[in-house]
């Protein structure tokens, strides 16, 4: 009996750097089947597995690409961008004044009323709650203090926190090239 088909659109490739490890890992570097026989036929990677999926054109055909390594070297970024989604992973998707995961938002320590900045140094993730009852106020007004210093992170530090929050679907093919960290609280 014939296996079922299964649609290439859910057949991503994980990219390794040429050092096997991933790009990234949170967001998991992941690319479209298309961007991955791509990148095959512009011999900029190399195929390290394949799904049983196969694509075929009239005079070719090709297993999908499952993992794939590129074969010069990417030299990661020391320190990532700041984006919302960088400090909510800096602060392990929760609230630094009350723990909570839920309803997450910015919180300038020093508030721009205030002067406050937009920077590593002076946001923190806070649930709306929280931030609502800060409001205006320095940290000390309203006695409300964050669990950690907030600091720039480096990529491996988000790497790592990363790590804590694996993604829903991780094919048998990339276990070999991600390290979760399930015994790490989230």
């Amino acid at each position: 009996m014939r296996a079922a088909f299964k649609s290439p659109d859910s057949c991503p490739a994980l990219v390794l750097n040429a050092d096997y490890r991933p790009l990234s890992y949170f967001p998991l570097s992941l690319w479209s089947w298309q961007d991955a026989i791509k990148a095959v036929f512009l011999e900029r990677v190399n195929i390290v597995s394949e799904y049983d999926e196969v694509v075929r054109s009239p005079s070719f055909e090709m297993k999908l690409p499952s993992v794939v390594s590129l074969k010069d070297y990417v030299r990661p970024a020391r320190y990532p961008a700041f984006t919302r989604f960088n400090v909510f992973l800096r602060d392990k998707f929760s609230c630094q004044y009350c723990g909570s995961p839920e309803d997450l938002t910015f919180d300038h320590l020093i508030p721009r009323s205030r002067g406050g900045k937009t920077t590593w140094e002076n946001v923190i993730t806070a649930c709306s709650p929280c931030n609502l009852r800060k409001g205006g106020k320095l940290v000390d007004e309203c006695h409300m203090y964050p669990a950690s210093i907030p600091m720039r992170p480096t990529v491996q530090d988000l790497h790592k926190n990363g790590r804590r929050f694996p993604p829903n679907y991780l094919h048998d093919s990339w276990q070999d090239y991600l390290y979760w960290d399930s015994e790490l609280e989230p």
